[in-house]
């Protein structure tokens, strides 16, 4: 069936002729221990403003019976079915079947290869519910949703309400919940396997942790971190938001082959990577935190409150993200959480926003095929970095003010860009017009520099945007640099002067990175110099900011960069913050560095992780940056006596220890013996893609790319030891299947086409008119491939440049 997206212009429409009241929905999962259909029947009651009228409910999944009012509806057409003669209340009910729940959207069957046990998950944004039921699938028509399931005896069924009633029937069970609040299609689940269930009481709230048995002992471990967040962020979102969450079940549940996380309304679906196969690193705790954060605050920001229509994906994403790293500095002991932030996902943002796919955070979006295209580095980090700005500009206090006002106003409803700048204009007395036409519908990164006493900024096509921003002067001494000054300048044209005391030996623009923009360091070499005097760990944070972007604009070496993270690596004082930071000093010694310094480069980089080996707290981090930069078998050897049992240091000698040409297959063996990892499977899988070989190139390209046969959360891991360097004549060719493949990347909806198309892009082994060809390939391609791949072929580009 050929599928039309939903356009804005429909959705208006609808809206404004139909009301939804209620959907009472059926699962049936019993056939899925051997089979793969999932039968479903959907019943909406909905009124219509204009009896006579018509429309239509979308419906991709297989019909297999529909009616109106009691009357047989036509078949459906472009996933779509036609309702016509409405009545002024109305009942459509329709029974489904969904029978690729291997690579379909929506809903998704796993086998675990542990036990043989199967889970399914469903997952409906943005328009995927419509895979499964029929429904109106569209943000702003909310209504309550009752979901029963039928499901073999042995599973437990998650959803949305929690508290189910629960009937043993002829060798099933059933499942009904009570209704949700009123929420969006995309807000709802519905989640079923034989999972271990972990629960605890907290702050008024029934807290329950789901997994697949074969990672039971997973959980337990981490369970008393991921309760102890999940109390503080609903303690911390209900206090700032002036509404506490108003369920008392909250579920968070972790499935196989997810790829990230959702945040349906009071039952949050992983993918259950995120339970790490061994000991988190500090780096790694905290990432668990702000993501368990970010899709908590979307209990507020997307399913309490909910986006009219999909260009106001930012007032869900962009705050969402935002919001976790608030509450994680406020709330839990992630203190440097905005410094993790800067030393990741924001610099992504900067390189994206100055790229082919910079976008406005706001902006027309004609369907929700282009919806899918954006949810991305602009709308998640830049976003949070702007709103972090906007929190600034107001101050707290008063950004805090306007968010109880908005959310008092706007509960259970749906809202525009416009209906928050009202309240948060009205709490801070500022005119936020010129604001939000800079920072929201306006594309690219102001650039901010020193010149003497003045900030001088542009913008991306004048002046820089208004906003708050500071200025720090350090004096060296015989402890390093200490900061002696600190301005906050409130920039509102080209040039500001700025109070500072003459005579410092640094001045650092952006200090406490305030605001999202670029600057340089004047002179050049001063912050190379001196970054890793820098006192604090933000400060050294925007120093490493400003350098990455030197580089990736083709400013600065990767010598320069590598030389600069290994001084900043021996003084950071911030233990989450030094494995972002090897990782970006990995990357510039082998990705962005050609063949001719790369071997210099890369024995930095492991000298660097060899004074970070001794330090305990960082001793696990620093041996996985050992590991990737071993030099020879030796190395390889000696490390493997160094990993003590860790699961994941051994795998990863044994993926260098292939790439080296070392005979790995007894190590592989060994490991798939004694590693309780139910997924060592795929890890052995990464060590037969790192070896230079042909033929071993071939099978795991056609397992990965072609066969998909590597769930979601591991394929980052194997992609990376496909694509290595030095193994040009084995690569070669292969960016052509790439291309070749470029129309089946958008198979199994939104998530999977961005994995595909991103993480399979040739790093190495294509010529230099690589990123052009693929520029070239996906004119006509979906809007989420097409963006993915102009954003992954520009940083290749510019990779390409530095190597020389």
């Amino acid at each position: 069936m050929s599928l039309r997206s939903l356009t804005q212009v429909e959705a208006e429409q609808r809206a404004a002729l139909i009301a939804v009241e209620h959907y009472d929905i059926s699962f049936d999962f019993t056939d899925l221990p051997t089979g793969p259909e999932v039968t479903c029947s959907s019943t909406v009651t909905f009124t219509c403003r204009e009896p006579g009228a018509s429309t239509f409910v979308d419906c991709v999944a297989r019909v297999v019976s529909a009616t109106l009012n009691g009357r047989p509806l036509p078949p459906a057409e472009e996933g779509r079915i036609a309702l016509h003669d409405l009545a002024e209340s109305n009942v459509v009910r329709v029974d489904t079947v969904q029978d690729d729940t291997t690579d379909g959207a929506g809903v998704h069957k796993v086998v675990d290869p542990a036990d043989g046990e199967v889970y399914v998950w469903t997952t409906f944004a943005p328009d995927e519910a419509r895979h499964v039921f029929a429904c109106f699938d569209q943000p702003d028509l909310k209504a309550p949703h009752a979901f029963t399931v039928t499901a073999p005896a042995g599973w437990t069924v998650t959803s949305n309400s929690g508290d189910p009633q629960i009937q043993d029937l002829d060798g099933v069970r059933r499942w009904t919940f009570p209704d949700t609040p009123k929420l969006a299609t995309y807000n709802c689940v519905v989640n079923a396997g034989p999972f271990h269930e972990v629960r605890r009481e907290a702050g008024g709230h029934d807290l329950g942790l789901f997994c697949r048995r074969s990672l039971a002992a997973v959980l337990e471990r981490d369970a008393e971190q991921i309760f102890t967040v999940s109390a503080q962020g609903l303690a911390f979102f209900g206090d700032v938001f002036g509404l506490p969450f108003p369920q008392r079940k909250y579920d968070q549940v972790f499935v196989p082959d997810f790829g990230g996380a959702m945040e349906n309304w009071g039952c949050v679906t992983w993918d259950d990577t995120f339970l790490r196969r061994s000991d988190p690193t500090p780096a790694e705790q905290e990432f668990l935190a702000v993501v368990l954060l970010h899709e908590m605050s979307h209990m507020w920001f997307g399913n309490l409150v909910t986006m009219r229509w999909w260009d106001d994906l930012w007032l869900n994403e962009a705050f969402a993200e935002f919001a976790c790293f608030w509450a994680a500095v406020r709330a839990t002991r992630h203190t440097n959480a905005w410094v993790g932030l800067l030393a990741g996902e924001k610099l992504t943002a900067y390189l994206a926003d100055q790229g082919p796919v910079s976008h406005p955070i706001h902006q027309p979006v004609r369907d929700v095929a282009e919806a899918a295209s954006i949810f991305d580095a602009i709308t998640y980090p830049k976003g949070a970095a702007v709103l972090r700005q906007l929190m600034t500009y107001v101050g707290e206090d008063t950004f805090v003010a306007g968010m109880k006002h908005y959310f008092a106003r706007h509960a259970w409803g749906s809202t525009t860009l416009q209906d928050l700048i009202d309240a948060l204009a009205s709490t801070s007395g500022r005119d936020l017009n010129a604001w939000r036409a800079g920072w929201l519908e306006t594309a690219g990164v102001d650039r901010l520099v020193l010149d003497g006493s003045d900030l001088v900024g542009a913008g991306p096509a004048g002046p820089p945007r208004p906003q708050v921003v500071a200025v720090g002067a350090y004096t060296r001494g015989a402890g390093g640099l200490t900061r002696t000054a600190l301005e906050l300048v409130d920039v509102q044209g080209r040039s500001t002067p700025v109070p500072l005391p003459p005579g410092a030996d640094l001045y650092l623009v952006n200090d406490e990175d305030l605001t999202f923009a670029t600057t340089r360091p004047s002179p050049r070499d001063a912050l190379f110099e001196l970054a890793g005097e820098l006192p604090t760990p933000v400060s050294r944070g925007v120093a490493v900011a400003t350098m990455w972007d030197m580089l990736t604009n083709g400013e600065a070496t990767p010598d320069e960069v590598v030389r600069c993270l290994t001084a900043v690596l021996a003084v950071e004082t911030s233990d989450t913050v030094i494995e972002p930071y090897l990782r970006l000093a990995g990357d510039a010694a082998e990705l962005w560095s050609g063949d001719h310094n790369r071997p210099a480069l890369m024995a930095a980089f492991h000298d660097s992780c060899a004074r970070l080996a001794d330090q305990p707290a960082r001793r696990q981090v620093a041996l996985r940056g050992l590991i990737r930069s071993a030099a020879n078998l030796d190395t390889v050897a000696r490390l493997q006596q160094d990993a003590d049992g860790d699961f994941d240091l051994l795998w990863r000698c044994l993926t260098r220890a292939a790439e080296l040409g070392g005979d790995t297959t007894a190590g592989v063996r060994d490991l798939l013996d004694r590693d309780p990892d139910p997924d060592a499977g795929f890890r052995a899988l990464a060590v037969r893609a790192a070896r230079a070989d042909a033929g071993e190139k071939a099978a795991i390209w056609q397992a990965v790319a072609v066969d998909r046969t590597v769930p979601i959360g591991h394929m980052r891991a194997v992609a990376a030891s496909f694509w290595r360097p030095g193994q040009d004549a084995v690569l070669s060719g292969y960016g052509d299947r790439y291309l070749a493949l470029l129309t089946d990347f958008a198979r199994g909806g939104m998530v999977p086409a961005m994995v595909y198309s991103g993480l399979l892009l040739p790093r190495f082994g294509v010529p230099a008119d690589f990123p052009a060809r693929a520029e070239k390939a996906v004119t006509d391609a979906a809007p989420v491939v097409r963006q993915t791949v102009l954003e992954r072929a520009d940083e290749l580009r510019r990779m390409l440049r530095a190597r020389g």
